[in-house]
Formats: C-alpha cells, sequence, structure tokens
C-alpha cells in the first residue's frame, strides 16, 4: 500500500476508535464542532519534550490560547507540509485572533530531525510555530499518550526511510483541555470554524 494511502488510512481509522471510546463515557460538549468532538477524553492531557532551544516545553506553558498539536516528521512528502501550510494560512486570516492560536509540531522522526533541522523547518510556517523532540523513547511515549500510531518504512537506503502516523490534529481549548481530533483532509474552513468556536470560549 503507498505511504499517502496508508497515512491516510490511520487518520480516518483512528478517530472512528476515538467517537467509539468516549461515547459510553463522555457527553457531548455544548459547542458544536466540524471536527470530532474528543471532549471529555481520558488522554491527551499531557506533553513534555524539549523545544529547539533544548527548554522543556508542557501543555500548561500555552494555557490561555487554543491550541493545535500535530505529530509528523520533517521529510514526510505531503500531509506534513500540508497541514503546517493551512495552519499558518489561517492564522493568518484569523487576524489579531491569530495570536491566540499555537501550533505545536511533534516529530516521530528523531533520529533525522535535530534540532537544527527542526528550527529551520518550522521556519517556513512562522515564527511562532513551536516544534518538540524528544529521545526514541520519549517520542514513543508522547505517542502512545496522543494514541498517535507511527512506525518507519524501509526506503532503498538506510537513511531513507518514510514514517507512516496518524494524519491528524489534537485541537485545545484555553483551559489546556483537548477537545477535537481534526482529521487531515478536512479542508480550511472546517479547521477555521472549530478554531473560532474555542476561540470564543471563556477560559
Amino acid at each position: 500500500m503507498p505511504m499517502k494511502r496508508r497515512t491516510l488510512l490511520f487518520s480516518s481509522l483512528a478517530p472512528l476508535a476515538l467517537v467509539a471510546t468516549l461515547a459510553a463515557c463522555s457527553p457531548a460538549g455544548p459547542a458544536s464542532f466540524k471536527g470530532i468532538d474528543i471532549t471529555g477524553a481520558e488522554y491527551a492531557k499531557e506533553l513534555k519534550l524539549a523545544d529547539v532551544d533544548g527548554r522543556e516545553r508542557s501543555l500548561a506553558d500555552f494555557k490561555g490560547k487554543v491550541v493545535v498539536v500535530f505529530f509528523g516528521y520533517v521529510q514526510c512528502p505531503d500531509v506534513c507540509p500540508t497541514t503546517l501550510t493551512e495552519l499558518a494560512a489561517i492564522k493568518q486570516q484569523l487576524g489579531a485572533q491569530g495570536k491566540d492560536v499555537q501550533s505545536v509540531f511533534v516529530t516521530v522522526d528523531p533520529e533525522r530531525d535535530t534540532a537544527e533541522v527542526l528550527k529551520a523547518y518550522m521556519a517556513n510556517f512562522g515564527p511562532d510555530f513551536v516544534a518538540l523532540r524528544g529521545t526514541p523513547e520519549q517520542t514513543q511515549a508522547a505517542a502512545k499518550a496522543f494514541k498517535v500510531f507511527y512506525a518507519k518504512v524501509p526506503g532503498k537506503t538506510e537513511s531513507s526511510y518514510t514514517v507512516d502516523h496518524t494524519a491528524g490534529s489534537y485541537l485545545f481549548d484555553k483551559a489546556g483541555r483537548v477537545r477535537v481530533f481534526s482529521r487531515y483532509g478536512s479542508g480550511a474552513e472546517a479547521l477555521t470554524q472549530d478554531l473560532k468556536t474555542l476561540l470564543a470560549e471563556p477560559v
């Protein structure tokens, strides 16, 4: 199965599992979202990894802002740059409200995505985009905490592998609670509306 097709498959399957898990234990939130409402989820609560300057960052650092967390890797040929470019455009379209949206990119390829590589990559999307990386063990733990799948796919050489990964973004409200899973391919309009809904909520 081609890489892009596999990645999109994980994008579509993961949210269905999330909905099934939450349906029995969490009431629907008061807001109406275009993405998958996961208000009350018992996962995606903790994220502690180093940024490109070596400082440990956590979700608590961004309280007061609507946070978008996306797992990916620099050499991703399609899903990652498309998602990050879309987020950059949405932040610009939001005008003054854009400063209250924080994008956080978590690499699932820390072996190749060094701090220097991540810093140069994120500069393509905006000065306020945050990239996080950890050891392979820390990366695995962070992905597990967010129910994110990722796996290396061997290439022609040892260093030319690709990485299949869950293609979707987690949206957190200004109080730091996970609220929405936005599937890759849902479109900028849907994501923009969900961000506006969360921006309008009181802290």
